[in-house]
């Protein structure tokens, strides 16, 4: 039996669809938008859609499949050079939805139920891959100097990449991928610094570790402060496993155990429990980690400590961190006020540090704190969502810890 080739109506029908699914996912996010959603964007009806696509899983890979084939196509071309790295980024830029699209497809898709999850665990295992090889060539074509470890480029860049695209999402004014990759990729060509300086440095000033508390909870009765803090144990679990626009009060209801008036009684929106599930896991990492350091660049270095601590003690916050925060990327997510202002803390701060580092003499004198700011928070977020794909294959705190030793060398 002869199956007939897709008719030039059909496949223009077909690549309006993927059109319009880009640009709600990108919006709304992949699990808000709905079928409905995009064939009515694509000017077709519901059944029209389902003759060319059988669900919203299919569309979904259709539309990461278009952008991998895209991007494959440049880096193959192109290669990993510094000025080839920020060409590509800015035909991410150009292309209609892209960013916001992978970004939050990046993050949702590290949830194991999801039905992209395993494409893009091979993704990353292919782009480490790849990266290695291309980080090889481009040593031997003079592009990177033999200082660098090739094989931590390959783990270390794509992860800084993903994170910088979520900093540029929410902070653009704050943070360019285009400039962040060409400054990072010009550093490759030079030798690394020594991990011993033996430099004279300024007297250390010590520097507090734990970050500013967030609002605390409502006291009320104990038994009431007891429910609310199951509802939002829960609904963090919900998050990280669906995400938000997937999850309904009523779910989060029947994973307590309560009514939902009992829970609306609690949290009247759905946004007043998610601003809460954001709250907790801030509170909860920063009571993790200790009073204070012997001085800033101590407190830098004891990110890699905290990355560590996180992975052993709370995942699951790791989880709804990476799944909210990509998703939260999409212009009418209800939680893109909360996690701007957060990046927006978390780049002042950590700039802060950095900044201080510099005036003790353990940072060198022609780095920039807020290129180096932007850069660690973005390969913190990166790494931990390709740990999210494969813990086997990454170690987010040996690899901070290795990228803090080369900016901060004692």
């Amino acid at each position: 039996m002869t199956v007939a080739a897709p008719s030039a109506r059909g496949l223009r029908t077909r690549e309006a669809i993927i059109d319009a699914a880009t640009t709600l996912f990108a919006s709304q996010g992949f699990r808000t938008a709905s079928l409905r959603d995009i064939a009515q964007a694509a000017g077709i009806t519901h059944p029209g859609l389902r003759r060319h696509f059988a669900s919203k899983d299919e569309i979904l890979l259709a539309v990461v499949d278009r952008y991998e084939t895209e991007t494959g196509a440049w880096a193959d071309a192109e290669g990993l050079s510094a000025p080839a790295a920020a060409r590509i980024a800015e035909h991410h830029r150009v292309q209609p939805g892209y960013l916001a699209t992978f970004t939050a497809l990046a993050g949702e898709a590290t949830a194991t139920q999801h039905p992209a999850h395993a494409h893009m665990r091979k993704r990353y295992a292919d782009v480490r891959a790849a990266s290695a090889a291309q980080f090889r060539t481009a040593q031997a074509a003079g592009d990177v100097h033999a200082d660098h470890d090739p094989d931590r480029l390959a783990v270390q860049y794509p992860a800084a990449w993903d994170g910088l695209q979520l900093l540029e999402l929410l902070t653009p004014d704050r943070v360019s991928v285009v400039a962040a990759l060409h400054g990072a990729g010009e550093r490759l060509r030079h030798p690394l610094p020594p991990l011993d300086r033996r430099t004279p440095r300024a007297a250390r000033r010590p520097v507090a570790l734990t970050p500013p508390e967030p609002p605390d909870m409502p006291a009320g009765y104990a038994s009431g402060r007891a429910r609310r803090a199951r509802i939002v144990a829960d609904a963090t679990r919900l998050y990280a496993e669906r995400g938000y626009g997937a999850t309904s009060m009523n779910d989060v209801a029947q994973r307590v155990g309560v009514s939902k008036s009992t829970l609306f009684h609690h949290y009247p929106t759905k946004e007043t429990l998610l601003i809460e599930v954001l709250v907790a896991r801030d509170r909860s990492i920063g009571q993790a980690g200790g009073d204070e350091a012997a001085s800033a660049a101590d407190a830098l270095r004891a990110f890699a400590d905290t990355a560590r601590r996180n992975a052993e003690r709370s995942p699951g916050l790791i989880e709804v961190h990476a799944v909210l925060s990509c998703e939260a990327s999409a212009a009418e997510h209800p939680a893109r006020p909360y996690f701007i202002a957060r990046y927006r803390h978390l780049l002042d701060a950590t700039t802060d540090l950095f900044r201080t580092a510099q005036a003790d003499g353990d940072l060198a004198p022609d780095r920039d704190p807020a290129f180096e700011a932007a850069w660690l928070i973005a390969l913190w977020d990166g790494l931990q969502i390709q740990w999210l794909y494969d813990r086997s294959a990454v170690n987010v705190s040996e690899e901070l810890a290795d990228h803090l030793a080369r900016v901060l060398p004692r």
